[in-house]
């Protein structure tokens, strides 16, 4: 699994940068975001507003949390190379 195209985020809510991921079987996944919480950074995955409740989004990616947490590993080091200078 790969992190490709990180791109820091210019606005100054919470969210602080967008990247995609090519799976090891050479899959490339848009949208995914790095964002700042109460609890320090965390990624997002790709989601979509619901139609119906403009209040709510659902995701579109689902992982195995030991996945997700290699790929949220992956992440915050790039964002940090990356926001280091």
């Amino acid at each position: 699994m790969k992190v490709l195209n990180m791109k820091l985020s210019s606005g100054s809510g919470g969210v602080k940068a967008f990247f995609d991921v090519e799976t090891s079987e050479g899959f490339v996944i848009k949208g995914f975001k790095v964002a700042e919480g109460k609890n320090g950074l965390f990624i997002g995955v790709p989601s979509e507003q619901d139609k119906n409740d403009k209040t709510k989004y659902w995701d579109r990616v689902q992982m195995p949390k030991e996945v997700k947490d290699q790929l949220t590993n992956l992440a915050l080091q790039e964002y940090n190379n990356h926001s280091a200078g």
